[in-house]
C-alpha cells in the first residue's frame, strides 16, 4: 500500500532553498512509490492570528484554506514541513498556520477529570527540515535544539505524532553550491526512505 505524504512549505516564497529541498523530498518520495500533495503557506487565505485563543463560544470560523489543510492532514500517514530558523523560530505564517489548524476538536481533544488530551492525530509521523543561518554545531552545542524540543513535546508530539524526526540544513549563508547540492541528495534520500 503506497505511503500518502503530505509536504508543507513553511517558508513564505517559494523562490527559496527550502522549496529546493521539498521538490528534492517529493522526488525520493515518489521514486519509492508514495502518493505526495503540498501546502504552499504562501498561496492560503487566512488570519495568522488565532484572536481569542481557544475561548468557548469564540472560536474563530476556519477559512476555506484551513478547511482543505486539515483533510490534508487527514489524508497523511506522514508530514514533511520545511521552513526557515528565523529569530529561533519558525517564520510568523508558518507559527499562525499550526495555531488555526491545530485545533481543539481536531488535533486533540480535552476530557473531564483527565490531566492530559486524547491524542487525535496518532498513527502519523513527521519529518521537520529546518534552514537556518546558524552554524549547525552552535544550534545544537549553545542553543541546545531548544526549537526542536519544544516542536517534538509539546506541538507536535502532544497530538499525537510518532515518531518525529528533524533534519538540519545550516549554515545557508556560507553554504556553496556543491554544499547545497549534497543536502538536496539528503532529502531526496529521506523521501526515497519515506521517513
Amino acid at each position: 500500500m503506497a505511503k500518502n505524504i503530505l509536504l508543507i512549505l513553511g517558508h513564505p516564497s517559494e523562490n527559496s532553498f527550502c522549496n529546493a529541498l521539498l521538490n528534492a523530498y517529493q522526488k525520493g518520495a515518489e521514486m519509492a512509490g508514495a502518493i505526495c500533495k503540498t501546502i504552499y503557506l504562501s498561496r492560503l487565505n487566512f488570519n495568522v492570528n488565532l484572536a481569542d485563543g481557544y475561548k468557548t463560544g469564540t472560536a474563530m470560523q476556519l477559512e476555506e484554506d484551513l478547511a482543505a489543510s486539515q483533510q490534508l492532514i487527514t489524508w497523511a500517514d506522514h508530514i514533511v514541513l520545511i521552513y526557515p530558523n528565523w529569530w529561533g523560530f519558525m517564520p510568523a505564517i508558518t507559527k499562525g498556520f499550526i495555531d488555526r489548524v491545530f485545533l481543539p476538536g481536531f488535533a486533540f481533544k480535552h476530557h473531564s477529570g483527565k490531566i492530559f488530551p486524547e491524542k487525535l492525530l496518532k498513527g502519523k509521523s513527521m519529518r521537520l527540515m529546518v534552514t537556518m543561518d546558524t552554524p549547525k554545531w552552535w544550534f545544537y552545542l549553545v542553543y541546545r535544539a531548544s526549537q526542536y524540543q519544544i516542536l517534538k513535546n509539546i506541538v507536535f508530539g502532544y497530538v499525537g505524532f510518532d515518531p518525529i524526526r528533524f533534519s538540519t540544513f545550516g549554515f545557508i549563508r556560507r553554504s556553496t553550491d556543491k554544499t547545497r547540492n549534497n543536502w538536496m541528495l539528503q532529502a531526496a534520500q529521506l523521501g526515497k526512505q519515506l521517513k
